[in-house]
Order: structure tokens, then C-alpha cells, then sequence
């Protein structure tokens, strides 16, 4: 053994081993529990960074603590490789997304294995590979023609210089992310997945899931939004419209439809659009409207705009005329697209009113002495719900309360023909077409005769060409006959196939089930399989950012389900418990330019100077000794250069290391600050376990302690040892707080440095304390852990060993240790024998030499508290 830790050497070997003896292999065992571990896939964007890291080695740790306790663990590991990124890289480097991403792929992957990750290689999947997306394809083509798939047209983004859609974050400022044009609203076809057939399903089997953090369920329950409220039909005012008609709006405020002034609507509804035709004013502030962001959170902040029709609705209890406004807070693709305004009761209307002296009518107030309405006041009474608000100001509906109000309107609405109780979702059917090139193309060629026709099973996959290069002029598969040009399945005439590709939420919504059968070509995924790893519950343990808490999630709970009801696979649900990691931060240095932009420098170019408490009082850049600004602790981002190689950390201090203070630094769900001290630290505590375990073997390895007297010292050892294990198992197990894991063993190690393992007795406590230190640590640097091993027990594998048990004989002591205060101070700590009476525990707690400083002559009164304190009045 080598007398000094030498990471490199020792991690290619072990990782050489690993892979030569095909050592994370896994195979269906009905003979052990299975235990399914899923860090979410990267996208292949050239280098891993320490998110990376982080997420993968959590769930290296938890696969190889309960492989260790005798589960069969999968581990599986792939690359969602379709998405816009790659067709950006094509536009700057004029080569082909494919190469683009073929070539990452080969990279990271090797910067996977230099982690040392106990991954099933032979189950890789990459989603841009026909074997993959065909199954996607099949899916499609089954659910299109039973209608869970359709076609309509839906207002998007659209970039006129890039002729594409764009999602709702690459539009800034109004304009194209990419090529600076302002951006329109455009109403094109699209293909949906009807999500709001499950919608139901989706909020109910939440409840299901316990083992996810109740911020992410919560997430989901309101992303999918139900609501209880009714539909409220306003008849055209036909002396302003000149014809019959009906305006339709869905309110989850029924209650307070007295309250109603106005009526607003989007921009592409019909009556906008009737009222625009001999009004230049009215459409041009419809185009401008159209121009906007589609984004809900962007039109809740943005400034409340608005002209009038010029027509009217006649409000459906009242008779009253409302005016009818074209209003940029109101979207065309959620509810109705119009929306019945209540200004004395919600902020937006509210704003709206006031800007545009509308009036404002009350129709709640608070029960009691309450003063009349002001705009302090309305959140609160809106918000109640209950009978502690009144109705006001509302005919013969006035002195109701929230329940009563609601129910007597909808009644007289359903009455009359003019409304009607109704359950909504805020959750919209999601809307999958991407006119992009870098995607999985939609299985559908269109036929003047036929119509949209699925393409038939057995002509998948429809190949993406592989060898294109986008010229940032919409989809290159528009301009691609060879792609485009087809025949009809059914008629067998000339047809076009669909060029648009699917929205790549699509291959990472089920990529974990493909898992379980990564090369089966007799279908999606093969059931038995499938059954085994998924069972009734999911994958077993999921691990993921926090940023994927709604969409990602959202997509695979909905995508599970499809796939349950074509008998593809079981249970309700893909993930039993899942963890979201935080994010790794670190310090942010920069200067500023002439122009006001910053020039952002990375930390290892900058020398920081601290004060005594550690606190950074200084920055200077290395290579001119000038200050530069530190910028605060933001999460590693390239846009902010505050990143850190993986791989020269781990050329420098080895991939252990990096391991180590990734799951030392903060528990796995909050956020981690990066800290060069903190890695010099975890690098200094491996050298110290490498030179403790050699300075055992070089006096002789023995067998470990089987049994025996033992002196007082070497028993407090064995005590330390096992209480370490039973701790730090229900660190791994239950709590996933690696940290405090880490900071056992380390405990442990000291109590072993300070006591004397002379003798055979010794060498045997010594020989077990330092196996179960290895074993104890191996899942979070297995490549130092394998090597101890092999020197503390020649002849046989780390990976063979099952987990430390406790000895629970270890946990009997001769004596205990109890605390004594002095007037409710804690002075001392003493130790006597477990069976010691009352009488002889008063007696040591006075005789102790830091009691006898506080107490003069004979105490008050001594209480004792068997097995925790001693308290003396003095």
C-alpha cells in the first residue's frame, strides 16, 4: 500500500475494474427487492457543471447504499439530445445539430465515468435515435386516432425573421431572442395532447404522493388550477351590435356578478374583430396587442391597456348595458376570452377601471363595523369566501353571504337561460407542434383527399435526416421535398408529410420507462419489464432540480398514464418519492465596461483577500493586481463566468473529492456555495483516512473484533463505532442528509485517534472500526473506498460487502455520562456507573472539582434525573 493518496492512479483502476467486470450490470431478480434510482437526464451541451455533479453523485450515493443493503439497484443514465440548442451551435458552427451532438454525448459521458457513477451503461438511451422516437411516434399515431391527440389552431409567438414559434421565455422585450425582430401573435395549427382529459386524475393522485416535497406537490395543484364558478352569457346589445348574438365568459365569482361594469375581451375574439373592421384606431391597438407575450406571468405584470369597442352587452340580471373593451390582460387561448369585470373586487379590473374612469361598484363587505369600500379593503373581502362578507348594492341578493350569493345567482342564471354552474382547470391542453428542425418529427402526412392521416406502424420511425444544416430561416424541412414529399397511406395519392417536430418535453416524458428495456423492438417498452422496475409505485427514487417541479413532472405523471391505459405498464404513477436538489452558488466577480455592460471574471482568476472572520474585503484580478467588483453569490451560470470545471477539479483533487464535498457541504435540498477552502478540506480528510488505514495495515491487518473483554477505552470506541452506524444508516435511508453522514465518520475517526489500540484487542477493535469507516463512506468516494478494502481485507471485493450492522451489545454501557448545573447552569459533565444509585450520583456531582467552584458549603436541594442530569440549588 501505497503511503500516500494518490487519487488518479487509484480511480482509473477501480473504474477499469468496474467496467471490465460489467460491475453495475442490472438485471431483473425476483429474488431480491428492487431499487430504481433516476437522476434526471442531461441535455448534451458539451461539459458537464457542477448541477451535474451534484444531481448524479446524490444518486450514486443512495444506488450504492442500497445495493449495499441487499436491493437490486438500477441505475440508468441517457441524453435528451433533441432541442434548439443544437440548431443554434449548427447556426454559429455551420455544422450539423446531429455532429453537434453526437460529439458532446462521447464527451460528457466520459466526464460521467471519470466521476466513478455506478450506471448501467448497456440501458443508455439517446432521445435524438429513431430506435427511441419511433416508440414516441407509435404513441402518437394511437392516441391521434382515438382523440387524446388533435388538431387546432392556437394563438404562439411567432418570429417573422426566423419563421418559427418561439416559447414564451425567447421573447424579450417584445422581440426575438435570436434575431432582434418583434415578435407577433399568430394564430396557426397545431397538434395537442388533450392533458385536460386528466386532468382530474393529475390533481387527485397528488395525494398519492408522499414521498415528494409538499412545495412541488403544491406547485402541481396549482398549475392545474380547478376551479369552481359557472359560465355567464351576455346577450349582444343589438342597437350597438346590429345583430343577435352572445357573449360568453367563465367567472369563478359568480357571486359578485352585480358588482360587473364592464366586459373585456381579447384581442382575436370575434366581436373584437367585428368592432375593428371600420375602426383604424381600435386595430391597431389590436395589432399591438397581438404583438405581446402570450405568457400569463408576463401579462399579470405588464401595464393595463385598453380601448372600447363602441359596443355593448346587456348584463343577464340587471338589463343594464355594459360596454364591451378590447383588453390586453385577457388571452384568447384560456377560458372564453372575455372576462366580465368586477373593479370593486379584483386589482387587475380594478387598475383597468381607474385608468379608464369606468365605474367601480361594491358589492361585498365585511360583516361587522367595518368601514364602506376602499381599495385597502376589497383583496380582503374578495378573498374570503365565507359568511364573515356580505352582499351590498345587489338587489334582491343583498345581505348574502359568499355561499348563498353564489348559489342564488347561478340558479336565476340557469333559469333564464343565461348561465350554468361549471368546473374549470387553469391546466391548458398542451400544445406539442415546434416548426424546428431538431426534433422528433410528427408521424401525420396530410392528404387533399384523406385529410391529416397517422403514419401506419409499420412504416416508423419517420427518420429525421441527420445530415441538415439550419440556416435560421424557419424549419429546413419546409424546403426539404425529399423529406416532405409522400404518399397517402390510406388512398396511396401524392401527400405531404407534416414538417413541424414535437415540442421535446415530449422524450423526457417517458424516457424512464424505456429504461427498464432500452433495446426492446417489440415495442414501447416491455411490460414485464416494465413491471418489475416500476411495480405499482414508480421509479424508487427520482432526483432532479426544483426547476422542473411543474412542467417536466407534470408531462411524465401524464405521460404514465397514457401509457398505463394502452397496457404498456402498470400503476398510476411514474416516480414514488422524488428530490429536488438545490442549486450550487458561488461568488461573482466582474468590471465595468464603457458601454455599461459587465465584464464578468471567473473566481479562479481572481485572489481574494478576507478578513478574520472570513469575510471577503477585497477582490484583485491575478494578472494586473487591480480590484475588481464582487457581484454577490449567484448560481454557477456561464452567463455570469462563476462556473467551475468538473474536470480540472478533478484532475487536481480527484473525482472522490469532488464526490465528498458535494454531499458534505449542505444537505441534498438546499442550495450549495461553492467554496475552494471546503474542497481543500475534503482532499485533507481523505489524506488523513488513506494514512490512518495505512498505518494499520503496515502494522499487520487482523481479523476484526469478534467478541471478548475489553478495557473502558476500547469498549467507548466500539460504543462510538456502532452508534455511528446506526446514525449515519438512518442518515442514507431515511433523512438523505449525507452532511451530517460525512460528519459521523469523521467524529469517529477522531475518537479512534485518541485511543490507545495497543494489544491484540486493539488491533481487533481497530481492525473494525476501520472496515466499517470504508464501508460507511464507500457509497460517496467508493474509488478511495475500494481501494482501503482491498488493503484491510485482501482476497475480497468492496462491492460484495452488505452494509455495517449494529452490534448492539457495543451499545451497552458500564457506565453513562450525565450533565450538572448549578442554579440552572450547565458546570460540569460527569460519568458514573449505569446502576448507580441517587445517593452515589449527588455524591460525584459535588465532589467534581468545576461543581465545588459554584457551590459553597451544603446545597439547597440536588435533583436528579436518571440517565440525563444532575440540577443543584446552591
Amino acid at each position: 500500500m501505497h503511503d500516500q493518496y494518490q487519487p488518479r492512479d487509484l480511480e482509473v483502476a477501480a473504474q477499469s475494474k468496474w467496467e471490465r467486470t460489467q460491475a453495475f450490470r442490472a438485471v431483473e431478480d425476483t429474488a431480491k427487492p428492487k431499487y430504481y434510482c433516476l437522476s434526471m437526464f442531461p441535455y448534451p451541451s458539451g461539459k458537464l457543471h457542477m448541477g451535474h455533479v451534484r444531481n448524479y453523485t446524490i444518486g450514486d450515493v443512495l444506488s450504492r447504499f442500497m445495493r449495499m443493503n441487499g436491493y437490486n439497484v438500477l441505475q440508468p443514465m441517457g441524453w435528451d439530445a433533441f432541442g434548439m440548442p443544437a440548431e443554434n451551435a449548427a447556426l454559429n458552427s455551420g455544422h450539423a445539430p446531429a455532429e453537434w451532438t453526437y460529439a458532446n454525448i462521447d464527451y460528457m459521458k466520459t466526464q460521467l465515468k471519470r466521476l466513478g457513477l455506478a450506471i448501467d451503461w448497456e440501458r443508455e438511451v439517446t432521445t435524438c435515435k429513431p430506435d427511441y422516437y419511433r416508440w414516441e411516434q407509435w404513441l402518437f399515431t394511437r392516441l391521434f386516432e382515438k382523440g387524446v391527440i388533435y388538431k387546432k389552431s392556437g394563438i404562439v409567438n411567432w418570429d417573422p425573421v426566423d419563421q418559427t414559434v418561439l416559447a414564451n421565455e425567447q421573447v424579450i422585450d417584445g422581440r426575438g431572442w435570436r434575431s432582434g425582430a418583434l415578435v407577433e401573435k399568430r394564430e396557426i395549427p397545431m397538434y395537442y395532447f388533450g392533458i385536460t382529459q386528466y386532468a382530474d386524475e393529475l390533481l387527485a393522485d397528488l395525494d398519492q404522493l408522499d414521498g415528494w416535497p409538499d412545495q412541488v406537490r403544491t406547485m402541481q395543484r396549482n398549475w392545474i388550477g380547478k376551479s369552481f364558478g359557472a359560465d355567464v352569457v351576455f346577450d349582444y346589445d343589438i342597437d350597438t351590435a346590429g345583430e343577435a348574438g352572445q357573449l360568453k365568459v367563465y367567472t369563478t365569482r359568480p357571486d359578485t356578478l352585480m358588482g360587473a361594469t364592464y366586459v373585456a375581451v381579447a384581442a382575436e375574439h370575434p366581436l373584437a374583430t367585428r368592432a375593428a373592421a371600420d375602426n383604424p384606431a381600435l386595430a391597431a391597438f389590436i395589432a399591438e396587442c397581438k404583438a405581446g407575450s402570450v405568457a400569463e406571468a408576463d401579462v399579470a405584470t405588464m401595464e393595463k391597456k385598453g380601448m372600447p369597442t363602441g359596443e355593448f352587452v346587456v348584463h343577464p340580471l340587471t338589463g343594464d348595458k355594459l360596454p364591451v373593451w378590447v383588453a390586453n390582460y385577457v388571452l384568447w387561448g384560456y377560458g372564453e376570452g372575455a372576462v366580465m369585470a368586477v373593479p370593486a373586487h379584483d386589482e387587475r379590473d380594478f387598475e383597468f377601471a381607474n385608468k379608464y374612469a369606468l365605474p367601480i361598484r361594491q358589492v361585498y363587505r365585511g360583516n361587522g363595523a367595518e368601514p364602506a369600500f376602499d381599495s385597502t379593503t376589497w383583496q380582503e373581502w374578495y378573498a374570503a369566501k365565507d359568511d364573515s362578507i356580505t352582499t351590498v348594492n345587489s338587489g334582491k341578493y343583498d345581505g348574502l353571504g359568499f355561499t348563498a350569493a353564489f348559489d342564488a345567482i347561478v340558479a336565476d342564471l340557469a333559469n333564464g337561460d343565461h348561465g350554468a354552474r361549471r368546473t374549470q382547470y387553469r391546466l391548458r391542453d398542451w400544445g406539442i407542434s415546434r416548426q424546428r428542425y431538431w426534433g422528433c418529427p410528427i408521424p401525420i402526412v396530410h392528404c387533399q383527399s384523406c385529410g391529416d392521416v397517422p403514419v401506419p406502424a409499420d412504416q416508423l420511425p419517420v427518420k429525421l435526416p441527420e445530415n441538415v444544416v439550419p440556416d435560421g430561416r424557419g424549419n429546413p424541412l419546409a424546403r426539404m421535398p425529399e423529406f416532405h414529399e409522400t404518399t397517402c397511406p390510406k388512398c396511396g395519392g401524392a401527400a405531404k408529410r407534416e414538417t413541424d417536430t414535437m415540442d421535446t418535453f415530449v422524450e423526457s416524458s417517458w424516457y424512464y420507462a424505456r429504461y427498464a428495456s432500452p433495446q426492446f423492438e417489440g415495442g414501447m417498452v416491455d411490460k414485464p419489464a416494465a413491471d418489475y422496475w416500476l411495480g405499482q409505485g414508480g421509479v424508487d427514487q427520482y432526483i432532479g432540480g426544483i426547476e422542473h417541479a411543474i412542467l417536466h413532472l407534470l408531462y411524465a405523471r401524464f405521460f404514465h398514464k397514457l401509457m398505463r391505459d394502452e397496457g404498456l405498464l402498470s400503476g398510476d404513477e411514474p416516480f414514488k418519492n422524488l428530490l429536488t436538489q438545490g442549486m450550487v452558488v458561488a461568488e461573482t466577480f466582474y468590471r465595468d465596461l464603457p458601454d455599461g455592460k459587465k465584464d464578468w471574471i471567473n473566481p479562479a482568476d481572481v485572489e481574494i483577500q478576507r478578513d478574520e472572520k472570513g469575510r471577503t474585503v477585497a477582490a484583485l484580478l491575478k494578472r494586473d493586481g487591480q480590484p475588481v467588483v464582487v457581484g454577490g453569490t449567484e448560481k454557477m451560470s456561464k452567463s455570469k463566468n462563476n462556473g467551475v470545471d468538473p474536470q480540472s477539479l478533478i484532475e487536481q483533487y480527484g473525482a472522490d473529492t469532488a464526490r465528498l464535498f458535494m454531499m458534505f457541504a449542505a444537505p441534498p435540498e438546499q442550495g450549495l456555495e461553492w467554496s475552494d477552502a471546503g474542497v481543500q478540506g475534503a482532499f485533507r480528510f481523505l489524506n488523513k483516512l488513506w494514512r490512518t488505514v495505512h498505518e494499520h495495515v503496515a502494522a499487520g491487518v487482523t481479523e476484526r473484533y469478534q467478541g471478548g473483554e475489553l478495557s473502558a477505552p476500547l469498549k467507548a470506541l466500539r460504543f462510538s463505532l456502532h452508534s455511528a452506524i446506526a446514525k449515519i444508516s438512518d442518515d442514507y435511508g431515511r433523512r438523505k442528509q449525507f452532511n451530517t453522514a460525512i460528519a459521523a465518520v469523521m467524529e469517529l475517526l477522531n475518537a479512534y485517534g485518541k485511543t490507545d489500540l495497543g494489544g491484540n484487542a486493539g488491533r481487533a477493535v481497530a481492525q473494525e472500526v476501520l472496515e466499517a469507516a470504508v464501508l460507511l463512506l464507500s457509497p460517496i468516494v467508493p474509488h478511495a473506498a475500494d481501494a482501503l478494502w482491498n488493503e484491510l481485507r485482501p482476497g475480497s471485493e468492496l462491492l460484495d460487502q452488505r452494509w455495517p450492522q449494529v452490534d448492539a451489545t457495543a451499545l451497552e454501557q458500564d457506565e453513562i455520562e450525565l450533565v450538572v448545573q448549578v442554579n440552572g447552569k450547565l458546570r460540569a459533565q460527569i460519568k458514573v456507573a449505569k446502576d448507580a444509585s441517587r445517593e452515589a450520583i449527588e455524591a460525584a456531582a459535588l465532589a467534581d472539582e468545576n461543581v465545588r467552584k459554584f457551590v459553597t458549603g451544603a446545597p439547597k436541594k440536588v435533583i436528579v434525573v436518571p440517565g440525563r442530569l444532575v440540577n443543584i440549588v446552591a
